[in-house]
């Protein structure tokens, strides 16, 4: 990939006069196996390299704000059908991008800008190459990659004689006109990836300073005997052809850093190799291969080895003598065991052994203490040796589609975990997942698509570091609402599953942008919503919690007015109780005053008759 070697000027929009803070820049690109990995279905990938332009996308300059003293231009992608006269005026001009256009031919006048140091051009529709582009005397760098160019027009190039990289991936190249190799003695990066080259000429040695070829996607049957004369070499890249010969004489190649040779047809690889001391980088991956000469372990300097695909069955070991070694790919290689002396790479941080024929984590992969992603899917594993805590540092783990007849709860010894991957797509799946799942407070990413899973546990909530949790493909009936505490939470995978609502505070996730439900009998959110994507499953949610809110707050309310009018009511029955005794205290008060007269009256009649 492509990495600057130094900071370029920053140039402010706002400004009719641009200011410049530097005016050198210098580009370099470098072929790599990535030291990052993606899993894809929960395999470790290798990146291929594809080359790309040095200078990330930046906001175009209009050509009518730019002065006589612009010293850098990028008007990329920007549906351009030729290169604007105001740009061909600027005579300080050092570098100019316009890749990704629509334009057909450069313009004669392309002889102006006399101090062009890059000049990229690719993906456009240009056949030609006009005579004109040869005068440009201080071009250090020119990209024509994806254009139709007529193969007539390409020894211009071969005036560039300041040139330091040129690229003409897929141009439809047959061979490489000998006028470029005759003339162009300073360059330094070839790119011709993706043609339809054979041969090399012989001419190619003059280029004396060329440090690094790419020939990827062409259609070479035997590795070119012209490379092994270019002792200056530091990078070959042959993959994706059809080479079935390595000579012996690529042993002379003593300044080689990184060789990739992968998918082709070799059967073997010579012993010499051996002496290209510098080699670092070494990608042999889907050949023939059953084995690797003796030799080998003297190239000391080893950091990243690819094998996959080949048939080995055993562990190479003079892989074990590479103690710098830090990526090790070993995918689809026919392995049951790795020897005791694997130990010693105790420098390895990716180690990808996927898709081979181990019944159990050997225990000499857990005293790799370095050791960062480990990819063990579609092997027979059926149990985890507890020796893996060792492996302190371990952040990715894969271990799909083997045959573990309960949860491997060993995992949970794994604190550092960042991403977990259990799908189960060919081996035993799994019918339950343990509440110990708390334990991995770092987990970031956890796959346990494929399974037979009814139910996850309210554990789940603990995981506030989660950002993506795949259930794709199993029996889930429900969702635990503990999922809402995962505030981190960004993608949730719940596809052809048994569901029939999800939790009510989801929406409540405020990271949460992709929740998918296809192949689930969803009633809440009902199915005509789920289809609509994301934002309408999280708005309706939202809208169902707004509106339950508000029928909370009417019943509140109605109940509220309920007791008031029932304290109203009691109120008034105390008030007339009241009225009621104090209307019986005075009817009696008034008989006892009746009863004591009628008493008193017959008292006095009977007095009267005595």
């Amino acid at each position: 990939k492509s990495i600057p070697a130094c900071p370029h000027w920053h140039i402010s929009q706002n400004c009719m006069q641009l200011t410049l803070v530097a005016v050198t820049l210098h580009f370099d690109i470098l072929k790599t196996l990535q030291l990052t990995v993606r899993f894809e279905n929960n395999r470790v990938q290798t990146a291929q390299e594809i080359p790309v332009n040095e200078v990330p996308e930046k906001e175009a300059l209009s050509p009518m704000r730019v002065t006589d003293r612009i010293f850098f231009i990028d008007l990329a992608n920007k549906q351009q059908t030729t290169i604007p006269p105001e740009v061909l005026r600027l005579e300080d001009l050092e570098e100019l991008h316009m890749e990704k256009n629509l334009i057909e031919s450069i313009p004669r006048d392309i002889n102006h800008l006399r101090n062009m140091r890059v000049l990229y051009l690719d993906q456009n529709h240009i056949q030609d190459i006009c005579e004109e582009l040869g005068e440009l005397k201080c071009l250090r760098s020119l990209d024509l990659s994806n254009n139709p160019l007529s193969y007539c027009s390409l020894p211009v190039i071969s005036k560039l004689q300041a040139l330091r990289q040129l690229r003409l991936y897929k141009v439809n190249l047959h061979e490489i006109p000998v006028q470029i190799c005759k003339y162009l003695h300073h360059v330094e990066l070839l790119g011709l990836s993706d043609n339809n080259l054979k041969c090399l000429p012989k001419e190619l040695v003059n280029l004396t300073q060329l440090r690094e070829i790419y020939l990827q996607k062409n259609r070479f049957e035997s590795f070119p005997m012209e490379l092994c004369h270019m002792v200056n070499l530091e990078i070959i890249d042959l993959e994706q052809n059809l080479v079935s010969l390595i000579p012996e004489e690529v042993g002379s190649l003593t300044n080689l850093v990184k060789l990739f040779l992968a998918f082709n047809n070799l059967f073997s690889i010579p012993d010499t190799l051996q002496h290209c001391q510098k080699l670092a980088v070494l990608d042999l991956s889907h050949n023939l291969l059953h084995k690797l000469p003796q030799g080998l372990k003297n190239l000391t300097e080893m950091e990243e080895l690819g094998l996959s695909g080949n048939n080995l069955e055993k562990l190479p070991r003079e892989i074990c003598s590479w103690m710098s070694l830090s990526l090790v790919y070993l995918r689809n290689t026919g392995l049951h065991t790795v020897p005791k002396s694997f130990t010693r790479l105790t420098s390895v941080r990716i180690l990808d052994l996927s898709e081979n024929c181990f019944s159990e984590i050997p225990k000499s992969i857990c005293a790799m203490k370095n050791l960062e992603i480990l990819a063990l899917d579609d092997n027979q594993i059926h149990k985890i040796p507890v020796e893996v805590k060792e492996l302190a540092n371990l952040k990715c783990l894969g271990l799909s589609g083997n045959q573990f007849s309960i949860f491997p709860k060993e995992i949970f010894l794994l604190e550092s975990l960042e991403r977990l991957y259990l799908g189960q797509d060919k081996g035993i799946k799994f019918i339950s997942l343990p509440g110990d799942i708390r334990k991995l407070q770092n987990l970031k990413e956890l796959h346990i698509e494929n399974n037979h899973l009814e139910c996850l546990p309210l554990a789940i909530g603990f995981l506030t570091h989660l950002e993506i949790l795949d259930c794709r493909n199993n029996c889930l009936k429900r969702v635990p609402d503990s999922i809402c505490q995962i505030q981190a939470l960004q993608k949730l995978l719940l596809q052809n599953n048994q569901l029939h609502q999800l939790p009510e505070d989801l929406d409540t996730l405020q990271q949460l942008e992709l929740v998918l439900v296809d192949g689930n009998p969803m009633t809440d959110p009902p199915m005509e919503v789920c289809c609509q994507g994301t934002f309408a499953i999280l708005e309706y949610l939202q809208e169902k919690r707004r509106k339950k809110a508000m029928i909370l707050k009417v019943q509140v309310l109605k109940k509220s007015l309920k007791e008031g009018e029932k304290r109203k009511r009691k109120g008034k029955r105390k008030r007339k109780g009241k009225r009621r005794r104090k209307a019986c205290k005075g009817s009696k008060s008034q008989k006892v005053i009746f009863v004591q007269q009628t008493a008193l009256s017959s008292f006095q009649l009977h007095k009267g008759q005595m």
